[in-house]
């Protein structure tokens, strides 16, 4: 299974692409952070659309796992990272992609065994578990800690299934 997990953001989105076999061994694919700062907002909406259309392009994926929105401190910024998420979506979906929603809590938890794990936890840990070289940009890293959340999710279904099925 390939997973690509991404971390939306309406100034910096993250993505990270992974593989998970049967036995639930991880090996990293790719990751990357679009950085749309600097341009105006609908400017910005249109370029994580297409930076991530062109990814899933590229890696082909054949699922898909996204951070899903917290409360922001304010409504602005929280509108604004719905867009941002909106443009995430629409790539993933458009892509016939299926789409699986992960809160931060989830995430960190399956990534690092703690949910409330500092960003430079988040790094380290996904760094270790996919044996890259350096600790990705934070961004990266919390799509790549998206991705492995879902890879220990589906893992633990199938086992579930099996289990069931005998």
């Amino acid at each position: 299974m390939r997973i690509i997990g991404i971390d939306p953001g309406s100034l910096r989105t993250g993505y990270g692409i992974i593989e998970s076999d049967a036995s639930g061994q991880l090996r990293h694919v790719a990751h990357g952070c679009l950085n749309v700062s600097g341009q105006p907002f609908l400017e910005r909406i249109g370029a994580i659309y297409r930076g991530l259309k062109q990814v899933i392009g590229d890696t082909q994926p054949n699922v898909a796992a996204i951070e899903q929105v917290f409360m922001a401190r304010n409504a602005d910024s929280a509108l604004k990272l719905g867009q941002a998420r909106g443009a995430a979506l629409v790539a993933l979906l458009e892509a016939g992609l299926p789409v699986h929603e992960y809160t931060a809590l989830q995430i960190k938890k399956a990534a690092v065994g703690g949910g409330h794990a500092a960003k430079e936890q988040v790094q380290s840990m996904v760094r270790w578990l996919l044996k890259l070289n350096e600790n990705p940009q934070a961004d990266a890293a919390d799509a790549l800690a998206c991705a492995i959340c879902h890879a220990h999710h589906a893992s633990t279904r199938q086992r579930w299934q099996l289990a069931v099925s005998r």
